[in-house]
């Protein structure tokens, strides 16, 4: 983690929040590449799920709803964990947590053995609730999610597109939860960015789209570029099953930060089961809890084509999928006697696809071609110019920040019109003529 960490503050994809006065704990900003790089998981999602899809349309809702939206839905009464603080280092934690975190009772040990501080070994305080949503004063709460602002446009949308069942409403926006724990970089925080689908089926379909998204949304983390057997969907129990929902299966990476590295793990991050597997994305089958709750609350009829539908929701979080996308990408070796890091990031989703690197910076001639062919692929393919150090500094800053491409202009490249084309991964070198360059990118960078 401390690596991952360091290069995305060192490379400009993920900085401390109001830095300058000290930061403001768990919440980030995305620098220069981070922002490219959540757009462009952003804009996979949206491509994949919306605009390549007839049955599923978008949406983009409100943060602030109407008061009677959160007691309608159930989050005023049970949108809440349970918390426990340590009598002696005052430190906080979650319950579950903390249970989690206990070595299991073995026979000969007393059952009756209390939970104690993770942290320091001290007495914990009687698990009280915590409501999980933030006070504003207007609203009265930052939204915990972004399903309900789908839920209540339900019938606007089946109103305006007279869709036919099964059909989605899609959105990605940011929702906002006052943690008790927070941390592990950008895994737990306290605002973050869902993407989600409602997807509305006639309720005895239910079971088999719930199976159907199960599928599609695990073989989409693959199609990100994410290794396989770091991957798993794990079902949900009976007893931890949501008030609304009759089954649910979580989509899990295997974070391996949370089982290395800190000699005294903080609990709630992640890190107190000593497994790495965690939560990318849920799907959850939530029968038609919310239009019935949304229809007794409003007054309004929500019925449509004569049923009221159930729903299957995929809902994943961006930040989490980016941290995830960093970790499986991050990659160390030696090459020459020296560490080589790379960010084996999907093309598609690498923040920079082309750098064009002049070898001699103080030669104009080179510098010119290069900047003419960065003009030139720009209108294309997203390129930067880079002159601030040697050639081989120059490769090995935009290895580490997951750059496909590199073009280099030399002193040959003045006679015979050609550069050299270096691949990330492979670190494989071609000669191609400058007019040749842009179909040679296009093909490589469809």
């Amino acid at each position: 983690m401390e690596k991952i960490v360091s290069l995305c503050k060192r490379r400009g994809f993920i900085f401390p929040s109001s830095q300058i006065y000290g930061g403001l704990s768990s919440i980030w900003d995305y620098g220069p590449l981070g922002v490219e790089l959540k757009r462009n998981i952003k804009n996979l999602w949206w491509k994949d799920l919306v605009h390549q899809r007839s049955d599923i349309e978008g949406l983009d809702a409100a943060v602030l709803m109407h008061p009677k939206v959160w007691e309608a839905s159930g989050h005023l009464k049970k949108f809440a964990d349970e918390l426990v603080d340590c009598k002696k280092c005052k430190k906080r934690f979650r319950a579950e947590d903390i249970v989690s975190h206990q070595s299991p009772v073995t026979s000969h040990q007393s059952k009756n053995r209390k939970p104690r501080c993770p942290e320091c070994g001290g007495e914990l305080t009687k698990p009280r609730q915590f409501n999980l949503m933030f006070k504003t004063s207007q609203g009265p709460f930052l939204r915990p999610e972004t399903a309900q602002g789908i839920f209540v446009n339900f019938r606007n949308i089946c109103q305006t597109l007279h869709l036919k069942l099964p059909f989605g409403i899609a959105q990605i926006g940011k929702a906002f939860r006052n943690e008790i724990t927070t941390g592990n970089f950008t895994f737990r925080s306290r605002e973050f960015e869902q993407m989600e689908i409602e997807y509305f089926v006639q309720p005895a379909e239910a079971p088999k789209w719930y199976e159907y998204w199960v599928n599609e949304r695990f073989n989409w983390y693959i199609k990100l570029g994410i290794k396989k057997e770091n991957l798993r969907v794990r079902e949900h129990s009976k007893e931890e099953l949501a008030h609304y929902a009759r089954q649910c299966s979580d989509i899990e990476y295997n974070f391996s930060f949370f089982t290395k590295g800190a000699r005294r793990p903080s609990v709630g991050q992640g890190s107190t089961s000593g497994r790495g597997w965690k939560e990318l994305e849920g799907i959850a089958n939530r029968q038609d809890f919310d239009l019935i709750q949304h229809q007794r609350f409003s007054g309004e009829d929500l019925n449509y084509e004569g049923v009221l539908p159930y729903i299957i929701e995929p809902s994943g979080g961006v930040d989490r999928t980016l941290l995830a996308l960093l970790v499986d990408a991050y990659y160390e070796e030696e090459v020459k006697g020296r560490k080589r890091v790379v960010l084996r990031l999907n093309k598609d989703l690498a923040p920079i696809k082309i750098a064009v690197l002049p070898l001699l910076r103080n030669r104009p001639e080179i510098v010119k071609i290069a900047k003419r062919i960065r003009d030139e692929l720009l209108p294309h393919f997203i390129t930067k110019y880079d002159d601030t150090a040697s050639i081989g500094k120059l490769y090995r800053r935009q290895d580490e920040i997951g750059t496909p491409y590199c073009i280099t202009v030399d002193v040959q490249s003045l006679d015979d019109k050609k550069v050299t084309v270096r691949e990330r991964d492979t670190m494989r070198q071609e000669r191609i003529a400058m007019s040749k360059l842009r179909e040679y990118m296009g093909e490589r960078l469809k």
